[in-house]
């Protein structure tokens, strides 16, 4: 896959780049510009990221930050059984639990979410940081969705980082994912506070809470797009009568005026039928004399 000129190696992370000295530099260079490729995409063209991914696996399958690469490429397009085995290789490859989240919620996606609630209680989950046990208490209760439980879902939920009052990286999406399940418990009262609550921490936009909340307040919103052409069409529609009626009135005033020649023209010629008729009479007349 081609990749733009302005992209150079040098924007990928100094550890990532570290990892790529163990190759000749050229072929380091050209691993380094892939990856900035498929971290660029990633959100935006998943499937162009994944393209990417792949051609990087192609040149070096032996660093690890190049298979956790396709492994979230993979992750992004829903290959699940792909992502799984990048995940899983790249932690061989380094001996970290950072993963061990993802590889669970990829167990969901395979439709296995008991396997992804045995993941929740291993030991690697006490390595995880903070922002690793959060993501993999999202993971458990999605898991727990997924087998209808949603009271379990809820409980899992509830934690010290769900109640604390201080925003972090995780906290929308941990509101949000408690608000939705709370929805789905048919608990729209709760849900709707949560939802707001999302939304008090969602700096950067990275959930639909807003939306949701408006939704559930009856309000809609018009696509800005859709208002214009809605109101294009309206103009159309009214463009035979103007709105000030100037043609309407212009037509009516010349059928006035077509009818007023054509009385004029009757009144002419019965004014003048007889004369006609008595001039016809006096040529002949004067013919005869």
């Amino acid at each position: 896959m081609p990749i733009p000129e302005d992209v150079t190696g040098e924007e990928i992370d100094k550890d990532v780049r570290q990892e790529l000295q163990s190759l000749p530099k050229t072929l380091a260079e050209d691993v380094a510009k892939n990856l900035v490729m498929v971290a660029r995409l990633i959100d935006e063209d998943p499937e162009g990221a994944y393209g990417y991914s792949r051609v990087a696996l192609r040149l070096a399958s032996r660093v690890a930050a190049v298979r956790e690469a396709a492994g979230f490429a993979a992750y992004a397009n829903q290959k699940y059984s792909e992502a799984l085995a990048e995940f899983r290789a790249a932690r061989r490859m380094t001996g970290t639990t950072e993963l061990w989240p993802l590889m669970a919620d990829c167990e969901r996606g395979l439709g296995r979410p008991e396997k992804a609630l045995d993941m929740a209680g291993a030991p690697e989950v006490q390595k995880l940081d903070k922002a690793g046990q959060v993501e993999m208490r999202l993971v458990a209760a999605g898991a727990r969705r997924d087998m209808g439980q949603l009271d379990a879902a809820i409980v899992t939920l509830q934690s010290s980082e769900l109640a604390s009052q201080a925003v972090q990286p995780w906290t929308a999406r941990l509101r949000y994912a408690y608000a939705d399940a709370l929805l789905a418990a048919e608990r729209a009262d709760e849900a709707r506070e949560w939802f707001a609550k999302a939304v008090e921490a969602d700096r950067d936009g990275s959930t639909d809470a807003s939306d949701r909340l408006a939704e559930m307040d009856g309000v809609e919103f018009m696509d800005a797009l859709d208002a214009r052409d809605e109101s294009d069409a309206d103009v159309d529609a009214g463009s035979d009568t103007p709105a000030d009626g100037t043609e309407a009135d212009e037509t009516e005033a010349e059928e006035t005026v077509d009818d007023e020649t054509e009385t004029e023209a009757e009144d002419v010629r019965t004014d003048l039928g007889p004369d006609n008729g008595d001039a016809g009479k006096t040529e002949t007349d004067v013919d005869k004399d």
